[in-house]
């Protein structure tokens, strides 16, 4: 599957992430000298709130992309990744700017993928990715169907490299999944859909 690689000025690209149970290594692989992509990258991991801060300074180690942990209010910029706190949904306003918030937990956890990726909007010529990786459960199921519904890429983990196959087979079983891939290739098609800056 061929990508567009270059972006209109106007317009965002935005690739959001979802990992859980098992998402550690694959994300170790997917980040591992992972370039500075015309994209932001929106992370939204199910970890304690003690590993928030430990996972930031490891993707900065391993990837060439800023990482943090996002403020309430944010705007998002290519070329970083946003790490979704714990104990916080995050949604972008449409699509430009972060929003934390500490409702009711969705499918058992906060943060929610599904409450991320349904932010979303199509917008001018903004584009976007979903990714699910490795984890427990059926969070970012309906987010994936919600990005293919509006024009969106869509990517999941092949299970047979999953430690935990749940989450990635619940995506599947929507049937707006664009390609099941394992970890090293899930990385080249988010660079390949970005473009690097």
């Amino acid at each position: 599957m061929e990508y567009p690689l270059s972006l209109p000025r106007d317009g965002r690209t935005i690739v959001v992430i979802g990992s859980s149970t098992g998402g550690a290594r694959t994300l170790e692989v997917v980040f591992s000298q992972f370039p500075l992509v015309d994209a932001a990258v929106i992370l939204v991991q199910h970890m304690p709130h003690s590993m928030n801060s430990a996972l930031c300074r490891h993707i900065e180690e391993i990837s060439f992309m800023d990482v943090r942990v996002p403020e309430d209010g944010e705007e998002i910029e290519h070329g970083t990744i946003y790490v979704a706190p714990s104990d916080l949904h995050l949604k972008l306003v449409e699509n430009r700017t972060i929003s934390l918030f500490d409702d009711a937990k969705v499918q058992y956890v906060r943060p929610s993928i599904d409450v991320a990726m349904m932010s979303l909007t199509r917008r001018g010529t903004d584009r976007f990715a979903g990714v699910i990786l490795s984890g427990m459960g059926s969070d970012g199921a309906e987010g994936i169907s919600h990005i293919k519904s509006i024009g969106g890429t869509t990517f999941a983990q092949a299970l047979r490299t999953c430690a935990i196959h749940y989450m990635p087979r619940a995506a599947f079983a929507t049937g707006r999944v664009d390609q099941m891939l394992p970890p090293d290739a899930i990385r080249e098609n988010i660079i390949r859909f970005a473009g690097i800056i």
